[in-house]
């Protein structure tokens, strides 16, 4: 018998034809997609209020550290000691712990017994979530609204922390003693698991690890999510908890951390500057509720801004240096702006990336000439980088920084640079980062976050008034 038989049919060409092509999808109309709550944790202070206005104000997150700021308690004196002395950096971004206000309480966040498997990232991202929350007017109890909503929480390292600690159990033949909840604590991953988990949420579960650019594109992913119809509601930033021996010391060896300010630590981080050498780790969370607009519309919630540009490249050059041009960050805001429908003129502000690095900072400065030429150097486009204030916040960093951006287009100010006392040569006549907070009408700002691995992320912004 000729042709292909199925259970003893033979198919005509017409229905061969049938059987071996779709039509193609229904393309969906793409949803806008706006935010309704914020929420942080940063060297600044725990909380939003709190850590915007000594933003503003110009205060600095950064401090000396000391050899309890290592997470080394499980180890000999000496040891500890032996390995704070060997630190070339002696600064860091630290959240202020304690139960006054502006501060982190760990006792409700990490050590209660039923958060064994938390670590400390998981714990400011829980406690970001929570205010971001509350601040979005959100605690969906129906379970139609708890299935369309999603959480998307990434980190750069998770918790290296317990890693050391664990490898020091096994290095002292003390493997029994190892937590069943190792692998927990350490997966990053679980940070949007126990977000999840606490408030029921069963949408969307994605966690992004980018480095220095997870949390823009976990903010730009969810955000794509609720663009495409796979849900209404997602909670989505960024966390680290990076202040450990380990993570100090790799990058201490990596030659990437200030060295030239242990003695003045509120002047080490200087985005721009041309007495920069380097970053200041820190760590913190932010984290954002993105909300389909006619969906917040509907349930009268208070809209920030809405998220209208969400542009991604690949720098395909080194694994830590950035192009000199800044191609790939050219690419990402150039992207962004195409998605946004805005032509670069329309840009008020800019929140940079700038971690206080001598070729990334130039590099992203030449970057934003180019995407935005004659606007930029009319001195019409303001620009500044905050990490002056809060130290490289790492994977924490994009999500925090989006969310200052929002905060500027909210309140109508613009926030400064910190430390900016001789601009980069690259900085001439309206070409200029802030050196003070600029009150002004801010309609659209972007928000930059580029990671090793030559990832790069670009978040645009606008008022929706």
């Amino acid at each position: 018998m000729r042709g292909r038989r199925w259970l003893g049919f033979v198919p005509t060409r017409f229905q061969l034809r049938r059987f071996s092509s779709f039509e193609a999808p229904p393309v969906p109309p793409l949803r806008r997609v706006v935010v309704t709550g914020v929420g942080m944790v940063t060297p600044l202070g725990c909380g939003v209020e709190t850590t915007w206005k000594r933003l503003i104000e110009g205060e600095c997150g950064v401090r000396a550290i000391c050899p309890d700021d290592l997470k080394m308690n499980g180890f000999e004196p000496e040891v500890k000691m032996y390995t704070f002395d060997q630190l070339t950096s002696k600064v860091a971004a630290i959240v202020p712990y304690g139960s006054s206000s502006g501060e982190f309480d760990e006792q409700l966040w990490l050590n209660s017994k039923e958060h064994r498997s938390i670590a400390r990232f998981i714990g400011y991202a829980l406690c970001a979530a929570d205010e971001a929350l509350k601040d979005a007017n959100w605690m969906p109890t129906e379970q139609d609204e708890k299935e369309q909503t999603g959480v998307s929480l990434g980190a750069g390292t998770g918790s290296i922390s317990d890693i050391l600690e664990a490898s020091r159990m096994i290095c002292e033949k003390n493997i029994r003693r190892l937590s069943p909840f190792f692998i927990p604590r350490i997966l990053i991953n679980m940070a949007s698991g126990h977000v999840s988990m606490k408030y029921g949420f069963q949408g969307p579960n994605h966690s992004s690890v980018t480095a220095c650019a997870t949390g823009a594109h976990s903010i730009g992913d969810a955000a794509r999510m609720i663009q495409f119809g796979d849900t209404n509601v997602m909670v989505a930033g960024g966390t680290e908890a990076s202040i450990d021996a380990l993570s100090i010391a790799g990058f201490c060896r990596l030659r990437a951390l200030s060295t030239k300010y242990n003695s003045k630590p509120h002047e080490a981080s200087r985005p721009f500057d041309c007495g920069r050498d380097g970053f200041v780790i820190g760590e913190g969370s932010g984290v954002m509720v993105l909300e389909e607009l006619e969906h917040a519309r509907k349930r009268g919630a208070k809209i920030y801004a809405e998220l209208r540009g969400y542009g991604t490249s690949g720098d395909a050059h080194h694994i830590t240096q950035p192009h000199i041009g800044g191609r790939g960050a050219v690419l990402a805001m150039t992207r962004a702006l195409k998605q946004s429908g805005l032509h670069p003129s329309q840009v008020d502000y800019i929140n940079a990336h700038a971690t206080s690095t001598p070729l990334g900072d130039a590099a992203e400065a030449n970057a934003i000439k180019c995407v935005f030429s004659d606007h930029a150097t009319s001195g019409a486009l303001s620009l500044s980088s905050t990490k002056g204030a809060t130290g490289h916040l790492l994977g924490a960093a994009g999500a925090v920084e989006a969310i200052f951006t929002v905060l500027a287009i909210h309140h109508g100010i613009a926030p400064l640079t910190l430390n900016l006392s001789e601009p980069d040569p690259i900085f001439n006549g309206g070409f200029m980062p802030l050196t003070a907070s600029k009150e002004m009408t801010i309609k659209s700002g972007l928000s930059n976050s580029f990671g090793f691995g030559g990832t790069n992320s670009c978040l645009l912004f606008t008022s929706t008034n």
